[in-house]
């Protein structure tokens, strides 16, 4: 029988850029500190500088031609090869640096990443090879007979050729300054700033050139073509006078973020939104860009973030008034073109429009938005591909990120999409391989730094999110555009059982009779927990301190879950006073404020090596279900309770 294969396609020409783009950045930005470090050191203590140092300024050359090379062509190689590529990248970018007389910015993105990536094909080939004992010495040796002869080559070879490419490039810039074709270089920079097109031209030509004019001049205005922060202003400003709905609700809050953090990309949905305006952004960037060619401004260092703050902090000392008519300029002129096409063309009136422009700038980034997301309450994403494996984080990975992943797990699975793995895990235990990573919004800052190709989805309410029903249309969507078929009717699927529940349904080890209580005793929140924990205790369960963990569990998450119900439960710290597995459920006919949330139902979690999931997923089933949870409020025994838990499962 013929097996079909999905075909992959194969990415477009502007993600192979993003990628290239990206790349070259991720090689850069983590050594911006040193860039800046270079340019206030630069800017204070050399003799034009506001405190001349001859003995501080000498730092001035070493840090431009040695360190900021050798910081790049290491990074390079740890993103190939990790420590060990960083290294032989770092010593095969000695060779360039050693054989020019010019910031070796370029030869570093080269060599450091070449190196490593040829360092790893070698090691493949001996791999599983080498007699016990010996592997110190081959991998010390092989590496440093390689990257030395890199380091040779770079001497003799790449470094003549990259300077032919720098004096090339800057003859170029040269002739667009003095020609007066420089500013329409926006043309080409505002719009792939939107579509994350710009790191490439940024990092991979415009600083590197810049640094090296820096280095003559003291200054150079290539640092500001894309970091100038007046385009980004004066469309924003447009959108908070002529614009209307969430738009013109949002833009103020966006303009501090834009304007004063240097966050750009808050403004891309608002030419999404409206396409026409990238003409705003696109004429304010000519203007700033003339401005500085009129008045001969520019900065010592990269401005990272573009922020107005980081941009004077980088001006050069005879530049300020330059700079700061640049950015003025290029804020006026953005406004005005965009406040004409905001009044003459039909504007968005609801946040609709600003959250599909917000997915589709997303989409087109290839990355999530921490910060655009915000705009119109979008899920955080930045996952590019077929979603596989989503996990609900937590702080202790099994008591409200375990109900959560088995309502979500039900939900994909009568979507017709069984494949997709739902588990739960402890933020502290996350990796960067999950696709979709859902979690409390007063833990979404601590997990997506973990996580940071992923999705990210913050929820209030872990039994009846709205949020859930966007992540099963993610996944609907991401196995359309990976089999190529209409994600509003996908191919039905065999749904198979859920291995999480046991087959009967209950596990009395878990849950007994004994550990249910119908009407509660407590009437607030703290009397709840310390009732649901002496359950557990009382079962010698867990330890009488455990109790005190999910005090202090609920202090810095609420365990409100939704759907009347409560599950508190201890720390991750607190694992170790767990003995076994245990689950209690207290009902309170009356109700318990919880946090200003009404809780009916208590449910006590000590959880051991994962064995209380399944008794969880039951109790996740029963409280996702309107029906079923009228049937728990209307229960007169325990085995009532009981019987229903098991006839979920069953």
């Amino acid at each position: 029988m013929a097996t079909q294969t999905a075909v992959t396609p194969r990415p477009s020409a502007r993600v192979r850029v993003q990628k290239f783009g990206s790349f070259l950045s991720a090689m850069i930005m983590p050594n911006i500190g040193a860039f800046i470090a270079w340019g206030l050191i630069t800017a204070l203590f050399i003799p034009a500088g506001y405190f001349p140092n001859e003995t501080i300024g000498a730092l001035v050359g070493p840090i431009i031609m040695f360190l900021l090379p050798l910081l790049i062509g290491y990074t390079g190689g740890k993103m190939v090869y990790d420590v060990r590529g960083g290294v032989v990248g770092a010593t095969a970018t000695m060779g360039v640096i050693v054989g020019t007389d010019i910031p070796m910015f370029i030869g570093a993105m080269l060599m450091g990443p070449l190196t490593a990536y040829l360092m790893k094909k070698i090691d493949g080939l001996w791999d599983g090879k080498i007699r016990p004992g010996f592997e110190m010495l081959v991998n010390n040796f092989s590496a440093g007979i390689f990257s030395g002869i890199m380091a040779i080559f770079a001497l003799l070879a790449v470094g003549p050729l990259v300077t032919l490419f720098s004096e090339a490039a800057g003859r170029g810039v040269d002739f667009l300054v003095s020609t007066g074709l420089l500013p329409f270089t926006s043309l080409l920079i505002e719009p792939a700033k939107i579509l994350f097109l710009n790191n490439a031209i940024n990092y991979g030509v415009l600083t590197p050139l810049a640094t090296e004019q820096a280095t003559e001049t003291g200054k150079s205005l290539l640092f500001l073509l894309e970091a100038n922060p007046g385009p980004g202003l004066g469309l924003l400003l447009a959108y908070a006078i002529f614009g209307r709905g969430v738009a013109k609700a949002s833009a103020p809050g966006a303009i501090i973020i834009q304007f004063l953090g240097g966050i750009h990309e808050i403004y891309f949905p608002y030419v999404l939104m409206k396409p026409l305006m990238v003409l705003a952004v696109i004429g304010g960037g000519m203007a700033g860009i003339f401005t500085l060619v009129l008045t001969g401004a520019g900065l010592r260092s990269p401005a990272a973030p573009g922020s107005i703050i980081a941009v004077y902090a980088a001006t050069a000392s005879d530049s300020f008034v330059g700079i700061t008519l640049s950015v003025l300029m290029a804020a006026v002129v953005s406004f005005l073109i965009g406040s004409v096409i905001l009044k003459t063309t039909k504007n968005p009136d609801d946040g609709d429009s600003l959250t599909a422009a917000t997915t589709k700038m997303e989409g087109l980034k290839g990355r999530k938005s921490s910060v655009a997301g915000g705009l119109a309450g979008s899920a955080s994403s930045s996952h590019d591909g077929p979603i596989r494996n989503i996990v609900f984080a937590c702080d202790a990975g099994m008591g409200s990120s375990a109900m959560g992943a088995s309502v979500l797990r039900n939900k994909i699975k009568a979507a017709g999409f069984p494949e997709v793995k739902v588990t739960n895990l402890a933020i502290a235990n996350l990796k960067d391989e999950y696709d979709v990573v859902i979690t409390h919004q007063d833990l979404a800052a601590r997990a997506e730094p973990l996580t940071a190709s992923a999705t990210h989805v913050a929820v209030d309410n872990f039994m009846g999110s709205p949020r859930y029903d966007e992540v099963v249309e993610l996944v609907r969507a991401s196995a359309a555009a990976e089999h190529g078929t209409d994600p509003k009717n996908p191919q039905p699927v065999a749904v198979a059982a859920d291995a999480d529940v046991a087959a009967d349904g209950t596990e009395p080890e878990v849950l007994a009779a004994r550990s249910v209580i119908l009407s509660g005793k407590a009437t607030t929140r703290e009397e709840a927990i310390n009732e649901a924990g002496q359950l557990l205790v009382d079962r010698d369960a867990v330890d009488v301190s455990y109790i005190d963990a999910m005090h202090e569990r609920e202090r810095s998450v609420a365990t409100y879950m939704g759907n009347f119900l409560a599950i508190p439960h201890g720390t991750n710290d607190a694992k170790d006073l767990i003995k076994r597995s245990a689950v209690s459920i207290i009902r309170y006919p009356e109700g318990i404020d919880w946090n200003g949330k009404q809780v009916r139902f208590v449910v006590g979690v000590a959880g051991l090596n994962n064995e209380h999931l399944s008794i969880l997923s039951a109790i996740a089933r029963v409280f996702s279900d309107k029906e079923q949870v009228s049937r728990l409020e209307n229960a007169t025994t325990v085995d009532e309770v009981l019987a229903l838990f098991g006839k979920v499962n069953a």
